[in-house]
């Protein structure tokens, strides 16, 4: 068992406004994300299930083509493959879980 203080691990900007702090298993990555009003990322897709919480702040979030205003409390689950893309509508804090883990997120 592990027991982890976020604010110990180290922050990464992944795009432009977006800072990530990362928990990695051997099947999950959980990425804390900090957005700066305005930041978007562009669309993409990847082969893990997302799922994405918004912890605080308004979110655009684009799912094939389906364009969802998020409010905080509110999840959508991005599934394998899926082009999105995302904004912040304001600042927003979100939690982002990926199955299988993104080596890629490793910092």
């Amino acid at each position: 068992m592990s027991f982890i203080e976020l604010a110990t691990l180290p922050a990464k900007e992944i795009f432009r406004g977006y800072t990530a702090r990362g928990i990695h298993t051997c099947t999950m990555s959980f990425m804390y994300l900090w957005v700066e009003a305005g930041a978007g990322v562009p669309e993409h897709a990847h082969p893990h299930e997302q799922v994405s919480q918004l912890l605080k702040g308004t979110f655009e979030l684009t799912t094939d083509g389906e364009t969802k205003l998020l409010q905080a409390g509110m999840v959508a689950v991005i599934p394998p493959h899926a082009k999105h893309s995302g904004k912040a509508i304001s600042a927003c804090q979100l939690l982002d879980v990926f199955n299988p883990e993104r080596a890629d997120y490793k910092f």
